[in-house]
């Protein structure tokens, strides 16, 4: 049974269902995402280093179109006719879900799943692949489990938590732009997440790749770090539907 199979099947059986859902990824923007045969329910996600909801700008983007194991995820030049921006996401529950399920680590529902008092609950997703609205069986992840540098590239959806995203509303200035902690995270006091290359811009040579690295910002001393401290390049959001 595939993550989304268990955690839905999960969630139905404990009516575990709550927190902020798509919207602490999302909001519907002036500029839509994907091509029109990926359709509504496709999602662009954009980093808050180069646009904006109105005008994101750069996109997530798989190089080259590939279908492959380990191909790259970079940032690419909004189009209505790449297919490459093609992604699919759906709401499969929260962290606790996830490990209700058997698929995230008790470390990481004790922090993130609201295993321990005081500590959130987060959403937690899936990115999928779905070049023209075709699901390809392969999400946004890491090949290892993430450390500082470790390269986003695409792999099998569903096999375990390194594919797995929580969305941190914690550490996000406003719930539609936010950090995104990789599941398969060890560090609990500065989380690994997507981040862009500080020193790149989409458009040098070679493609800057998405990486895995600790989460930057002041401490706030108890939940994580200060609003509004948390580099642009740690932030994303996105918009539903086709690019226009």
């Amino acid at each position: 049974m595939s993550i989304k199979n268990k955690v839905l099947a999960a969630t139905a059986a404990l009516t575990l269902v709550g927190g902020l859902g798509t919207a602490g990824l999302m909001t519907a923007g002036a500029a839509n995402a994907g091509t029109p045969s990926c359709g509504p329910n496709c999602i662009n996600i954009f980093s808050h280093d180069f646009g904006t909801f109105h005008q994101p700008n750069f996109v997530v983007d798989v190089y080259k179109q590939g279908q492959n194991v380990g191909q790259p995820i970079i940032l690419f030049r909004t189009s209505n006719s790449d297919p490459a921006e093609d992604f699919s996401i759906s709401e499969q529950g929260t962290v606790h879900d996830f490990f209700l399920a058997g698929l995230v680590s008790a470390a990481l529902n004790l922090h993130y799943g609201g295993g321990a008092a005081g500590f959130p609950n987060f959403e937690a997703y899936e990115i999928e692949y779905a070049p023209y609205g075709a699901e390809t069986g392969l999400c946004i992840g890491v090949a290892a489990t993430a450390v500082a540098g470790t390269k986003a590239s695409l792999q099998p959806c569903g096999v375990s938590a390194k594919t797995v995203w929580v969305v941190d509303t914690l550490d996000s200035p406003m719930t539609a732009s936010v950090p995104l902690i990789n599941g398969s995270d060890t560090n609990f006091s500065q989380p690994f997440v997507l981040t862009y290359p500080s020193s790149g811009y989409p458009t040098d040579m070679p493609r800057p790749q998405l990486y895995t690295a600790n989460l930057t910002g002041n401490a706030n001393g108890t939940t994580g770090a200060e609003v509004g401290t948390v580099n642009d390049n740690q932030l994303w959001s996105a918009t539903l539907g086709v690019l226009s």
